[in-house]
């Protein structure tokens, strides 16, 4: 009764969370959120930064792809999932966000060059920012400090400036800085007036060895013996980049990017902390020994507070020419400056927050970017798959989970109908923790989620084959339910952790398209834990206390679990087993070796085609057109203001490089077709960059090292070789295919791999965790024996699983559309691959290394390696007869006769011991 209880306030539980979910998902309701697409399901914002290298600096493509990889850094911290960046042309970045509520802030996180610089402020401003008594004094204004005549006396000095400056008639400021005045004149306000500058307009610019720097009057940092009212003050300091007395004293190089993070001080108020390196900690102490020295001198002996505050020196930091805190020196407190082993801290004022502090340690934490970027355009692009993909993909969803009910209906009646309702309960959690955590769902996060509808249906199927055996093992169905779960729970649970290890080393490490798809992994699988322990469990639980659920027929386990072709002697053929995969392997391989891959543009770059045209069209039509030159593969966005429908008038097409003649045709093709007009080609870098690969590949090898630690300590570490020689084996296999067949790989591609893996490991898992369970019950069974016995106890569960996770794969397939049809050839390739190597190769090699340890070596049953399956089924029944156990015994009745007897006598000792006030004898 109190079980009863319990169920009825877990299935509470579960309903009071479906009912939060409702009010999640139907619009109108006060908790509604609307789930956040990526680019490739909704577009978002396009975002181009032109380059401007410094003066005298020749822009590289080191340059350039460096600046990517602080770029791709800083959006990932954002929070902004799946980001597009590409190198575009010989100067220009392009960067796609989707997601992104406020534009504007990610656009200048993104293009901040994050140049910091630490200064003497008192000891390097010169000019009209610093008085007779070596008090600073800041200006209200650019053109003021400018037009100063003590600025005009320093531009007498030999040298150059790079910073000039173009002020209205009012003397507010319109372009600038600029690195020369030839710049200057190019700029767009100039433009628009001819390119000559007004009468009453005026050229400024910087003395020589100097820099301007401004700080924000509202943070309280802006030092100065007279205050104007300004919000903005504007300062003259030295620059100097001679290597003996360099100013600034400090740079960004000397500060420990690991160290750099947002907190608050003492007083609860937001800051920066930084740690400096060796070197930085000396020139730090140095700079403050100077400044405490300075203001012990110029305070005459005076040592209480408002001397200190009159007198005391500043530290400045400064970030893109911007000072961010000037805390002072105390040179009472410390009179020999302050060591830089505890670092400096920046402070915001009282009028911070803690997002700010956040967002300035992410600019400093990524680093500086080697040039300095500005907004060359900037506007709406859509979906890269368009709208008629998207249907397709839908539909092709939809038919794929109706089969996948339909499948679970036939195979386990009215189990199978709990399983469903289970499946849907989990759709509802996950859709609920996709709204809640924000994820961004892109292609790769549906290939996640692909694989865990398989694992989510797989734990039940993996349950309800226990339930099966127990019951036909002669327990009560109630008993046989309780057993099931129980036996079950540790199988799914090793199954689980060994994936969410994959999914958890995937998101911490791998950046983009590969941490989208190892969040949904991630989320998925403890959903599908959830659902299938707690959800399925309760519903059973309830029903088993009714007489009409205690019938087997109900559940398809009535009579005896007979299938002839399930008495393969797998252990017999291994060597066969191990000739085809390495046949298949070689293939592989040499096409690799030879042919190659063929990489797309997500790898390789290509050509970037935007034209107009004069009638809004689908993206689906320019896919036609696209198709018609050979380029169905191509990437296509539409741009600027949709028309309605999905329809742009503005387009912009990205394929492989192109040549002249292709061009041309392309082209030409366009006009004819579509009306095409303002036809330009640019060439693109690829957007899956080096530092992407790079850390997936890391992520999957240290995801490895921990599956052989956590296989090594939960099973033996002999089972951990055979895992990893399986994802091999199918990683392989899947990336020949694409080799054999010359198919375009794309980042896509790597998320349908990353599914082939995380389906493999999570397919061999559930095969040892029987194996592991037979060892102390078949004591007297040779390891080829217990290797056998275990996959006929499981090759039901794990056809029926692959089955169940090809269903919507082989409908993408079908349905989804000429976008979709490479990322799911390579699911089916690698989940059928993964099919393979779980029974064929994993389990098979695992016995060849165990029947070498002597143990196993003396017990080794020569009969089945000589006479086939049939000694191995007798070997098997009288495993089960000296030591019964439910699956054992039902095992044995495969083979009829004696093992059938044998089988019955089992169940009467289950149904004895079964009984509320039986004796086992």
């Amino acid at each position: 009764m109190r079980e009863r209880r319990n169920y009825l306030i877990l299935i509470g539980f579960i309903a009071a969370a479906l009912v939060g979910v409702a009010l999640l998902a139907v619009p109108g309701s006060p908790a509604h959120k609307k789930a956040t697409l990526g680019l490739d399901l909704q577009g978002g914002l396009e975002v181009v930064l032109k380059a401007v290298p410094p003066k005298n600096h020749k822009l590289t493509a080191e340059d350039l792809d460096r600046s990517v990889d602080i770029m791709r850094k800083r959006v990932d911290k954002l929070g902004v999932s799946e980001p597009e960046i590409r190198k575009q042309g010989t100067n220009e970045i392009v960067i796609e966000l989707a997601g992104v509520r406020d534009a504007g802030t990610a656009a200048k996180i993104i293009g901040t060059t994050a140049q910091l610089e630490f200064y003497d402020l008192e000891g390097d401003l010169t000019g009209p920012s610093i008085n007779s008594n070596g008090i600073p004094v800041a200006k209200g204004s650019l053109f003021g400090l400018l037009s100063d005549p003590s600025t005009a006396a320093l531009r007498d000095a030999k040298g150059e400036t790079d910073e000039w400056y173009l002020f209205g008639p009012k003397h507010n400021l319109r372009a600038g800085p600029e690195q020369s005045k030839e710049d200057l004149l190019k700029t767009e306000v100039v433009k628009k007036m001819g390119g000559r500058v007004p009468k009453d307009w005026m050229v400024l610019h910087a003395p020589p060895n100097t820099v301007v720097v401004s700080c924000d009057a509202s943070q309280g940092n802006c030092i100065t013996a007279q205050q104007v009212g300004a919000k903005t003050y504007w300062y003259l300091l030295k620059h100097s980049t001679d290597a003996a007395n360099p100013i600034p004293e400090m740079t960004g190089d000397q500060l420990k990017l690991a160290g750099t993070r947002a907190d608050f001080d003492q007083n609860g108020q937001p800051i920066v902390t930084m740690q400096f390196t060796n070197k930085g900690k000396k020139i730090f102490h140095e700079i403050t020994r100077r400044e405490a020295n300075r203001g012990e001198r110029r305070a005459l002996g005076q040592r209480d507070q408002t001397a200190i505050q009159n007198f005391a020196q500043h530290f400045a930091i400064v970030l893109d020419r911007q000072i961010q805190s000037a805390p002072y020196i105390d040179y009472v407190q410390n009179p020999d400056g302050i060591p830089g082993d505890n670092g400096a801290q920046i402070q915001l004022g009282q009028s911070g927050t803690i997002k700010e502090a956040k967002q300035l340690a992410l600019i400093l934490q990524t680093g500086a970017l080697p040039v300095r970027f500005e907004t060359a355009e900037r506007s709406d692009v859509s979906a890269t798959l368009g709208k008629d993909s998207l249907r397709q993909a839908e539909r092709a969803a939809l038919v794929g989970l109706l089969i996948v009910a339909l499948f679970l209906l036939l195979l386990y009646r009215f189990l199978g109908l709990v399983a469903v309702i289970g499946l849907a309960i989990y759709a509802a959690f996950l859709y609920a923790a996709i709204l809640l955590f924000n994820v961004t769902l892109t292609l790769p996060g549906f290939a996640g989620m692909i694989l865990t509808i398989g694992v989510a249906a797989d734990a039940n199927v993996v349950i309800f084959e226990r339930i099966k055996e127990e019951v036909r093992a002669g327990k009560s169905v109630r008993a046989a339910i309780s057993a099931g779960y129980g036996k079950g729970f540790h199988t799914i649970l090793d199954a689980n952790v060994v994936t969410a290890i994959t999914a958890l080393v995937l998101f911490a490490v791998a950046t983009a398209g590969v941490k989208g798809f190892a969040l949904m992994l991630l989320i998925g699988t403890v959903m599908s834990l959830v659902t299938a322990v707690a959800a399925t469990r309760a519903m059973l639980g309830l029903l088993a206390g009714f007489r009409w659920f205690n019938n087997a027929r109900f559940m398809g386990a009535q009579g005896e679990q007979s299938a002839k072709w399930l008495q393969v002697d797998f252990m017999r053929r291994r060597y066969l087993w191990f000739a085809i995969a390495g046949g298949v392997i070689l293939i592989s391989a040499v096409s690799l070796g030879v042919r190659g891959l063929n990489l797309g543009i997500d790898f390789k770059g290509g050509t970037q085609i935007s034209f107009k045209t004069g009638a809004p069209h689908t993206i689906g039509e320019v896919r036609e057109v696209a198709a018609a030159n050979g380029k169905k593969d191509a990437v296509i966005q539409g741009r600027g203001k949709n028309k309605g429908q999905e329809r742009f008038q503005e387009f912009q097409l990205r394929t492989k490089a192109l040549t002249g003649p292709q061009l041309t045709r392309f082209g030409d093709d366009l006009q004819s077709r579509l009306g095409a007009t303002s036809i330009g080609k640019t060439t693109v870098s690829s957007s899956f960059g080096r530092q992407i690969a790079k850390s997936a590949i890391i992520a999957i090898l240290f995801s490895l090292f921990l599956i052989v630690l956590y296989i090594a300590i939960r099973f033996d570490f002999k089972f951990a070789g055979p895992v990893i020689v399986a994802l091999i084996h199918d990683i392989v296999i899947t990336v020949g295919v694409y080799s054999l067949s010359g198919r375009e790989v794309s980042s896509a591609t790597v998320a349908a791999v990353l599914t082939v893996l995380g389906y493999s490991i999570y397919d061999t898992i559930i095969i040892f965790d029987r194996i592991r369970e037979n060892i102390p019950i078949m004591r007297r069974s040779s390891f080829a024996t217990i290797a056998n016995v275990s996959l006929w106890e499981t090759i039901r569960r794990s056809l029926a699983t692959t089955f169940i996770t090809l269903l919507p794969v082989g409908s993408l397939l079908l349905f989804g559309g000429e976008t979709l049809k490479d990322f799911a050839l390579a699911l089916l390739v690698g989940i059928a691959s993964g099919a393979y190597s779980s029974i064929f190769i994993a389990a098979p090699l695992l016995t060849v290394w165990k029947e070498r340890e002597p143990e196993y070596a003396r017990r080794k049953d020569e009969t089945v390696g000589k006479r086939g399956g049939e000694e191995a089924l007798e070997a098997a029944t009288e495993a089960a007869a000296a030591e019964p156990t439910p699956q054992l015994a039902a095992v044995a009745t495969l083979d009829g006769g004696s093992a059938a007897a044998q089988a019955k006598r089992e169940r009467r000792r289950q149904r004895r011991r079964s009984r509320p006030h039986g004796r086992a004898r």
